[in-house]
């Protein structure tokens, strides 16, 4: 019965010790991935000052996720995958590392499986992410 309570007792110091991370700390957020609704070519568009952030603004699908006074502190990104003939196409952000200098942003372009059923649909896909630096941005 000691030995358990022992157990115990060096279980919760040990927990109590740990440390706690409050607040975002990320380096970047995807605000949306959609399969439809990009632009019909394959571009990628860093956004940086206040009036290019306004279409980000007053699309229903970013409402609340892009405020007017962000552009201060962060940078936004368009992924845009360009037109495809079927469904099943997405474009996401495979990792993003900060440098001294810049912000380093992996992009993974994803397909659908060889021979798998998909729609046959016209998609656009793109995915909107939100960088929180100002440090400038490479995209590979």
């Amino acid at each position: 019965m000691k030995k358990v309570i022992s157990v115990l007792v060096v279980f919760v110091l040990i927990s109590c010790g740990a440390k706690k991370t409050t607040g975002s700390s990320a380096l970047y957020e995807v605000l949306t991935t959609q399969s439809d609704g990009g632009g019909n070519i394959k571009f990628f568009e860093i956004l940086t000052e206040p009036n290019e952030v306004k279409m980000l603004e007053n699309d229903p699908l970013l409402a609340g996720k892009v405020k007017e006074g962000d552009t201060n502190s962060s940078n936004y990104v368009i992924l845009n995958m360009g037109e495809k003939n079927t469904g099943g196409y997405s474009i996401a952000v495979e990792k993003v590392e900060e440098t001294d200098k810049n912000i380093i942003i992996t992009v993974k372009e994803n397909s659908p499986a060889p021979g798998g059923m998909n729609m046959q649909v016209i998609t656009y896909p793109y995915t909107v992410v939100k960088i929180h630096s100002k440090k400038p941005i490479i995209i590979n």
